[in-house]
């Protein structure tokens, strides 16, 4: 699903947020695969562009807001967040782009008479958490599962019908030369979390790159066409 010039709603489009009304229609579970923590990966200021960066290791702090904070998720660092620019003093920082919490808060807005479970490093600290959110999960009720690669693989949910993935691009560009090959893998192992049980599953994948060979590779499950 090529994205580019779509307004987003908490990181989807409206074809996809469309999809996802039809799977829970028919009393089925959807999973929205976004490979970023935390409610936005960007925090900036819009009067002068500063951005939050460590001070530890210089990466983008992500913005959390449960509880509020910035969090580096390259070597760990926190710190509160900022309410005013350092740089120009601007009170008017804002988070851009979508993690998985600020998916969660839009579904659980736009889906409201749905169960919407978020499972990331951050939802999963807790004792027993995994372990209550699969009871909830294998009861077989529509639900939506926002989730980043703690549920690409090893999880047999046959309820879902339908998987999203956002930002099927994201790690495109990083600086590793097998960033393309890493981008596929685990794209086909994101898709086989749909169609386990008995109804065949639907996989979208957003991207402002529909025509890179990965992404392409991936959409047919042709892991071998990356060679």
């Amino acid at each position: 699903l090529d994205i580019r010039s779509r307004p987003l709603e908490g990181g989807l489009s409206r074809p996809l947020t469309d999809l996802v009304s039809q799977h829970l229609g028919r009393g089925n579970q959807v999973l929205v695969f976004i490979n970023r923590r935390g409610f936005a990966p960007t925090l900036m200021c819009h009067d002068c562009g500063w951005i939050a960066e460590c001070r530890r290791c210089d990466a983008r702090m992500t913005v959390h807001q449960s509880p509020p904070h910035l969090h580096c998720h390259h070597c760990n660092s926190q710190r509160p967040l900022d309410r005013c620019c350092p740089k120009c003093q601007s009170e008017d920082l804002r988070p851009l782009g979508a993690g998985t919490e600020r998916t969660e808060e839009f579904l659980k807005e736009r889906f409201a008479d749905t169960t919407v479970l978020r499972i990331d490093r951050e939802s999963m600290s807790r004792k027993r958490a995994m372990q209550e959110m699969m009871e909830v999960i294998h009861s077989a009720q529509p639900c939506i599962l926002v989730g980043t690669q703690m549920v690409a693989k090893g999880h047999d949910i046959p309820g879902v019908t339908l998987v999203g993935v956002l930002d099927a691009d994201i790690a495109l560009g990083l600086p590793d030369f097998r960033s393309a090959e890493r981008t596929a893998q685990l794209l086909c192992q994101v898709a086989g979390r749909a169609g386990r049980g008995e109804l065949p599953g639907h996989v979208v994948l957003q991207t402002k790159q529909p025509e890179h060979y990965a992404l392409c590779c991936a959409s047919r499950q042709d892991l071998d066409g990356l060679l």
